[in-house]
């Protein structure tokens, strides 16, 4: 009897499921019902269905923070600030535009001519390729280098972006993404390359 019972409560379990639809085959990826859910799309911290580079990769690390913010700078085309931390007087601070290329986004890094790089979003992490051109060499101090960095998007807000701070090459701390004269980023050492010591 106590079988019988447990394989009809199982049963019974296993089908109250049954009907529920499934969110991934939903077709409705937002539960407009779920204040939470909403909350965060509006913040950025949930991906919006448009893929643009447009928000914050940042990660932590034994040896400092890599971070990046990319804003609109007009039709299909984004300004980013980059940092990338590699232990003491070893980094890389740079910014640029960017442009739609193919399934990726063409970074074009201010003052370093020829310094180029088609970057891809996977898995929500921005990778750069493992190879850049020798112009690169000039965004970095010593022997650090922006090839192959791997960014964890952290956020797909243009607010969120505008607001991240990365320190200058004096160590001040700025928001180069939310600056929008390009004169005073360059003054900060923001949007052209810098060497930090």
């Amino acid at each position: 009897m106590r079988r019988a019972s447990l394989a009809l409560a199982l049963g019974a379990l296993l089908s109250t499921g049954c009907g529920r639809p499934d969110a991934e085959t939903d077709g409705s990826a937002i539960d407009a019902g779920n204040p939470l859910e909403m909350a965060a799309r509006e913040r950025g911290v949930v991906r919006p269905e448009a893929a643009t580079p447009v928000g914050v990769f940042e990660r932590t690390h034994e040896l400092g923070r890599d971070a990046m913010c990319v804003v609109p700078d007009g039709a299909g085309k984004w300004r980013f600030s980059v940092i990338a931390a590699f232990g003491t007087g070893l980094s890389c601070i740079a910014g640029g535009t960017m442009v739609r290329e193919g399934d990726g986004w063409r970074m074009h890094f201010a003052g370093a001519e020829g310094c180029e790089a088609l970057v891809h979003e996977e898995e929500d992490e921005l990778r750069l390729p493992g190879n850049l051109p020798q112009q690169c060499d000039r965004l970095c101090s010593q022997r650090a280098s922006l090839s192959g960095l791997r960014l964890p998007r952290a956020s797909w807000s243009a607010a969120d972006a505008g607001d991240l701070r990365i320190a200058d090459r004096h160590g001040n701390m700025q928001r180069p993404c939310g600056l929008i004269d390009h004169e005073r980023c360059r003054s900060v050492g923001l949007d052209v390359h810098v060497n930090v010591n």
